[in-house]
């Protein structure tokens, strides 16, 4: 991370924020709490994947490496710009402030973003400049939006089951059948396209009103695609499938820290001679579009670019995979010949890593990862330690998005970890815990601390937002409007002084 400076900040996700509408989304909650964060000192803001999530709302399972998430438009900006009236935002059944419905909201924000469309259908044809600007960005994004609109129209059409299950010619389609399927799907294409161009001008209104306010806003791209997506569809060339369009191997990691069994994720592996006789293309292309609408990447499981963990298709288990090398450092060469030498990158260099998978991150300067709870999981000595950190090119955080909440994981730490945990803070306040392990990673020498707003609230294990290996109950948790005091945001700026986190 060259160049950078002494910078804290907040990890939450968009759907984290209030709103009365069942999920957090982009509208005056997105900007209250960028005023926190200005209030409170902080320079960054980390969320989560903003792509469009598949199956169990995860969102690193999407339909699309590229297409924004359509839950999280916000329906008070279709109602300002006329594509909705005020009476058609009811009828949204009641909610739990602090819990997403997911199966509630979906078709309820479906309904609502498709009378959207068709006033917008209808209107475009008399609006000159609004027929001009959709027009412009559905060209700008042809790279990826033709493929995701055409494969989420198909998708409709086969009544939204895997593309994997549809017939041979949709499954596979030739050129002469994708312009057939253009005429014959033509008005869904065209709302799939309406709904990205509506997401990314909400969303870059935002990002512009962060980057004012001095605040970066740190992004997140998993390493891997969901099988059920428009890149797998659109691309199948590029990853390891048979000649049905179904993975040989799929991705996961071994049994590690956070499961016995390991995790399968189930995504498909890429084909990675292929990618490097298209000189790396399509990666280049996700990078670069996501650093358009972001201002850092964190890479998720970056020790993937240097070997993966390939699991046999059909395993009930991560279990029984293996390791096989990655041309990491061919990709990332490529990557910075194309988009420039100083890539805003953080990897992700958690669990298993060798000396190999250092090797490539400090070849490419990309910071690590400091998750403050593994360094007290036991009473010996650890590299998570904050005394044992030996580069500030590193990112601290108290824990991720996998992590319990730093009041959680303290409530169910082993009593001499506890101990260890407190003669380390120099502190005997379990109800200042989770402000003094903030504390704890904004003085350690790291050059960016983050920490999840949960931790700023003090939040138990109700507010986890994901558990690893958990089928169901995850990405679902959101804070309430007056969660966010005055006197947290003058802890923090205090902090930030203390610190020199400016």
């Amino acid at each position: 991370m060259k160049r950078y400076e002494r910078f804290s900040g907040i990890l939450l996700h968009p759907t984290s924020f209030p709103s009365p509408y069942g999920i957090g989304d982009l509208g005056e909650e997105a900007y209250a709490f960028i005023d926190f964060l200005k209030e409170a000192g902080q320079r960054l803001w980390q969320i989560l994947p903003l792509t469009h999530t598949g199956y169990g709302d995860s969102p690193y399972q999407s339909f699309s490496a590229f297409a924004g998430q359509p839950l999280i438009i916000s329906p008070r900006h279709l109602v300002n710009l006329g594509f909705l009236y005020e009476h058609e935002l009811a009828g949204l059944p009641e909610m739990d402030p602090e819990h997403i419905d997911y199966g509630a909201v979906i078709p309820w924000k479906e309904q609502i973003l498709t009378l959207a469309y068709r006033r917008f259908h209808d209107r475009k044809e008399q609006d000159g400049d609004l027929r001009y600007r959709f027009e412009r960005f559905c060209e700008e994004q042809k790279h990826w939006l033709s493929d995701y609109a055409l494969f989420m129209a198909c998708k409709k059409f086969h009544g939204g089951v895997s593309w994997l299950e549809w017939e041979e010619e949709y499954r596979r389609p030739s050129p002469e059948f994708k312009t057939e399927l253009l005429h014959k799907l033509g008005e869904d294409v065209e709302y799939y396209e309406f709904v990205q161009f509506i997401f990314f001008q909400e969303w870059r209104d935002l990002k512009k009103y962060a980057n004012d306010r001095g605040i970066q806003i740190i992004g997140d791209i998993p390493i891997f695609v969901s099988m059920d997506s428009a890149d797998v569809w659109a691309n199948q060339q590029l990853f390891q499938l048979d000649s049905r369009g179904f993975p040989t191997n799929v991705a996961g990691v071994p049994p590690d820290y956070f499961s016995a069994t390991g995790q399968l994720w189930g995504n498909p592996l890429y084909d990675w001679d292929a990618h490097k006789e298209e000189g790396f293309a399509w990666w280049i292309s996700r990078i670069r579009t996501q650093l358009t609408n972001l201002d850092i990447l964190r890479i998720d499981h970056f020790r993937g670019f240097e070997a993966y963990w390939s699991i046999p298709y059909g395993e009930e288990t991560a279990v029984n995979g293996k390791w096989v090398k990655a041309p990491g450092h061919e990709l990332f060469t490529a990557v910075k010949e194309a988009l420039g030498d100083d890539l805003p990158i953080i990897a992700e260099d958690l669990g298993i890593i060798t000396d190999e998978v250092t090797a490539l991150r400090e070849a490419f300067q990309f910071p690590g990862m400091k998750v403050l709870q593994f360094a007290f999981e036991g009473t010996g000595e650890s590299d998570y330690l904050p005394h044992r950190y030996q580069d500030p090119v590193c990112v601290c955080y108290t824990g991720t998005h996998d992590n319990d909440t730093s009041v959680g994981w303290y409530e169910h730490l082993a009593p001499d970890c506890r101990r260890k945990l407190c003669r380390y803070m120099n502190s005997t306040e379990e109800r200042r815990m989770h402000l003094d392990f903030i504390r704890l990673a904004m003085g350690s020498i790291a050059c960016y601390a983050i920490f999840p707003l949960q931790d700023v609230i003090g939040l138990g294990s109700e507010g986890r937002m994901n558990t690893p290996g958990a089928p169901a109950g995850n990405w679902g948790w959101r804070y309430r409007k007056d969660d966010l005091l005055p006197a947290l945001a003058q802890e923090l700026q205090g902090l930030v002084s203390l610190y020199g986190r400016y």
